[in-house]
C-alpha cells in the first residue's frame, strides 16, 4: 500500500508512525467482535479497531492501549480527526501495567503471534510482532482481570495459536462462545480463527467457517456482507 494512511467510510486511519499497518487481521476483528457499552482493545496500533467498534457501537465508550508510543500518537490523532473523538481514549501502556477504574463488557485484541522468527531491525516492528510482549498466558490472565461477568473476548489469531489460546481461556474461567474458522480461498486450508470467549459458564459454542475469496480470487459474499459499512465502494 503507496498511501501512508487508509480511507473508509465515516473514517481514515493514518499508519506512518505504526510498525503494523492496516490490514485484513484488523478490519476481520473490527467487523466481527461484539462490542458493549465499554470496550477496551488491547495493542490498539493505528486505532483501526477501535475506530471499527465505535462505528458500529454508537453508544459505547473505547478505551484504546499500546505498549508502543508512536501507535499511541497515531491511534490518537486518528481519533481526533474522527467524528468518534469524544468517544476513543488512548493510553500508552501494557495490559499487564493497565489499571482500570471499572471492568469492560467488551474486550478485543489482534495480538503479536510471532514466536520462533528473527526479530526485525526495526525495534518497534518487533515488538509489534513478537508474542515475547504479550504472551497468551499474560494476555488472558489480565483479560479476564479487566473484563466483567458474561462479558466477551474477541481476538484473531493463527490457526496453529487456537489449541493455546483454547487452554489459557479456560484456565482463567472464559468460555469459547463464537469460533470461525477462516482461510483464504476455499481450496487452502484454515489459516486464521476469529475467537470470543465469555467470562463465565457458556452452554453453547457457535461453530462456523468462512472465506475471504471465492474460488474465483474476487472477496467472498461473507467478507463482503461482514465489511459493506466500511469499505468505499461496496
Amino acid at each position: 500500500m503507496s498511501n501512508n494512511y487508509f480511507q473508509f467510510k465515516q473514517f481514515t486511519v493514518y499508519h506512518n508512525l505504526c510498525a503494523m499497518k492496516v490490514g485484513t487481521d484488523g478490519v476481520l476483528l473490527g467487523a466481527w467482535a461484539q462490542g458493549g457499552k465499554h470496550i477496551l482493545d488491547i495493542g490498539t496500533g493505528t486505532g483501526l479497531i477501535a475506530l471499527f467498534m465505535a462505528q458500529r457501537y454508537p453508544k459505547a465508550d473505547i478505551t484504546g492501549i499500546d505498549i508502543d508510543f508512536g501507535a499511541c500518537q497515531q491511534a490518537t490523532a486518528n481519533a481526533a480527526i474522527s467524528v468518534f473523538d469524544k468517544r476513543i481514549h488512548i493510553t500508552c501502556t501494557a495490559v499487564q501495567d493497565y489499571s482500570a477504574t471499572e471492568q469492560f463488557d467488551a474486550i478485543v485484541c489482534n495480538p503479536p503471534f510471532y514466536k520462533n522468527s528473527l526479530p526485525s531491525a526495526n525495534q518497534q516492528r518487533t515488538l509489534a510482532r513478537q508474542a515475547t510482549s504479550l504472551p497468551t498466558a499474560s494476555l488472558m490472565r489480565h483479560v479476564a482481570r479487566l473484563l466483567t461477568e458474561g462479558g466477551e473476548f474477541s481476538v484473531i489469531i493463527p490457526a496453529a495459536n487456537k489449541a493455546e489460546f483454547d487452554t489459557e481461556a479456560l484456565m482463567n474461567g472464559l468460555s469459547a462462545s463464537r469460533v470461525c474458522a477462516i482461510n483464504t480461498v476455499p481450496y487452502k486450508p484454515v489459516s486464521r480463527y476469529l475467537l470470543a470467549y465469555t467470562k463465565g459458564r457458556c452452554n453453547t459454542t457457535e461453530e462456523t467457517e468462512a472465506c475471504i475469496n471465492d474460488e474465483y480470487g474476487e472477496k467472498s459474499e461473507w467478507y463482503t456482507t461482514l465489511t459493506k459499512d466500511f469499505y468505499i465502494g461496496l
